[in-house]
């Protein structure tokens, strides 16, 4: 069963038969986290690098990457997953249209990614980010297996 993941949207399966999928990958995070022993993954598209002062925004914390990758982990964790098993990929963070100035947001976006990560002690296991091209992301829950696609092409992550 195919479940979307939409813009500044979080969804987290324990159901092998699961596909999360996310669309429209310009310069928003995608990332995929999946635990191979409790069987639990989680998908997140985060819009923007940083809500005001790290404080977790009241109507939608997944617009954020600092707020809204805690807030999906943490559901992971209440439903077996560890951290010790946890695997973790990403992809977007591009430049759409070319856009080059100081509101790079697929960088930031990346950036603060990598900060939160590097805080938690934790890494990614492979990234497809950058470049101008949009990605579709799917994370197929039984094996943990990540698929992008994107202008007709596919490809494992």
């Amino acid at each position: 069963m195919e479940i979307v993941v939409n813009i500044s949207d979080m969804k987290v399966t324990n159901r092998a038969r699961d596909v999360l999928v996310t669309h429209a990958l310009g310069s928003c995070l995608g990332l995929a986290a999946y635990d191979p022993v409790a069987g639990v993954a989680g998908l997140i598209h985060c819009l923007l690098p940083l809500s005001r002062d790290g404080k977790v925004p009241a109507k939608n914390p997944f617009m954020y990457v600092n707020t809204g990758i805690p807030q999906m982990i943490r559901t992971m964790y209440g439903r077996g997953a560890t951290r010790e098993h946890l695997v973790l990929k990403a992809a977007g963070c591009g430049r759409m249209m070319h856009i080059s100035n100081q509101f790079d947001t697929g960088a930031s976006n990346i950036a603060a990614l990598k900060k939160l990560l590097q805080v938690n002690e934790m890494r990614l296991s492979a990234e497809d980010v950058g470049g101008t091209i949009p990605r579709t992301m799917r994370l197929f829950a039984d094996t943990g297996r990540i698929l992008i696609s994107s202008c007709g092409r596919s490809w494992e992550l």
